[in-house]
């Protein structure tokens, strides 16, 4: 029997993927170690800084993961990738920089489209 795709479940699936991406990159902010420490630091951001973005985007995650909070996960998760995108253009990061964080934000983006559409 085939599984009808409809556009909640669609959703759902995309909304895991970008709460696993997000609480990756949570977990590798608040570890503080190796190139994120290193460009936080570059970027003239105080090194609790890194820790609030770690906390903010696993909180993101978290709020992803259910139907009742989806929309307020997104809007925090989109805010961060504001953010991110600022500072990336604002250092003249390489595109090897911007890429993932352009990816991340084309997915928050695509999950609101089928979400309201």
């Amino acid at each position: 029997m085939m599984m009808a795709w409809n556009s909640a479940s669609f959703e759902s699936i995309l909304a895991v993927i970008v709460a696993a991406l997000f609480a990756v990159a949570g977990v590798v902010n608040l570890a503080r170690r190796g190139a994120p420490k290193r460009d936080f630091a570059r970027w003239g951001y105080p090194a609790w800084f890194q820790l609030l973005c770690g906390a903010l985007e696993l909180l993101s995650a978290a709020l992803l993961l259910e139907q009742q909070t989806r929309v307020l996960g997104l809007t925090l998760a989109g805010a961060i990738m504001i953010g991110a995108l600022v500072t990336l253009l604002r250092n003249r990061e390489p595109f090897a920089h911007l890429a993932p964080a352009l990816i991340f934000s084309a997915l928050i983006v695509v999950t609101v489209v089928v979400r309201f559409s």
